[in-house]
């Protein structure tokens, strides 16, 4: 089993006017074979629990622990998280011109499994993982994300997710800026990977759309950088339904 586990985290940024808390002693656990919805307003620090997982050196750890099968995650590197089972999907993937898609992920997949996949099965590997997410196998020459349409670089995002095969994934507004054509390939390929049973999500979002198709067994409602509700699927139809208003006054 795989268990990642967030026990009173806080954590601050530095800002003109010093350091400013931002998550404010978050709880959470997530299980093999569970996909955990987090939702709430804009700035409410559902984004800097996502790079606070992953280890983004913006964000300072000033209290809790964060563990992935009782390992400590807060004393790795950002290599180490990945290579320990993490993966972040990021609500704005970065270009980097000049590196293929294919070199990036084959560098990427050597880097996590500690030796490179062989050649003629990962080409395969590669090519099913694109169709699967519905891009060309021509996109594998691309630059990675350099030119890429919103929707192009969230499914390549969920080609990555498939081939590097993490324990938790980490999902920051995989959802942001798709069409319904391409929220319907990203859920897909969400779906196929949380059914593989001894999978963890953490899907972040703002919308219920893409709920419609990703079923979350437990939902978490964010407010001023902690968990001000938690309930099942139901709780986010609630939230469609009368928003983040009582949560956010409460908060006040």
């Amino acid at each position: 089993m795989s268990t990642l586990e967030i026990k009173d985290l806080h954590v601050s940024v530095d800002t003109e006017d010093g350091p400013k808390e931002i998550l404010k002693g978050v709880a959470l656990t997530i299980k093999d074979g569970e996909t955990h919805a987090i939702m709430g307003p804009n700035g409410s620090g559902k984004s800097t629990l996502a790079y606070s997982i992953a280890g983004h050196p913006k964000y300072t750890v000033t209290g809790g622990t964060v563990t992935l099968d009782g390992e400590d995650v807060l004393a790795m590197s950002v290599d180490e998280r990945a290579r320990a089972g993490l993966f972040l999907a990021m609500q704005y993937p970065v270009e980097v011109p000049g590196v293929s898609v294919s070199n990036f992920l084959r560098t990427a997949k050597t880097a996590i499994d500690g030796e490179a996949p062989k050649l003629r099965t990962w080409v395969k590997d590669v090519n099913a993982a694109l169709q699967r997410a519905n891009l060309d196998p021509s996109f594998s020459q691309r630059s990675v994300n350099e030119g890429f349409s919103g929707g192009e670089k969230k499914r390549h995002e969920i080609a990555q997710l498939e081939l590097l095969d993490p324990k938790v994934a980490v999902l920051d507004e995989t959802d942001s800026g798709l069409d319904i054509d391409a929220l319907k390939v990203v859920s897909q390929g969400v779906n196929r990977f949380a059914e593989a049973g001894d999978k963890g999500v953490l899907l972040i979002t703002h919308y219920t759309r893409i709920l419609r198709y990703i079923k979350p067994d437990f939902v978490h409602v964010f407010v001023d950088g902690k968990i001000a509700e938690e309930g099942g699927s139901e709780l986010a139809d609630q939230l469609e339904a009368e928003g983040y208003d009582k949560y956010t006054r409460a908060a006040v």
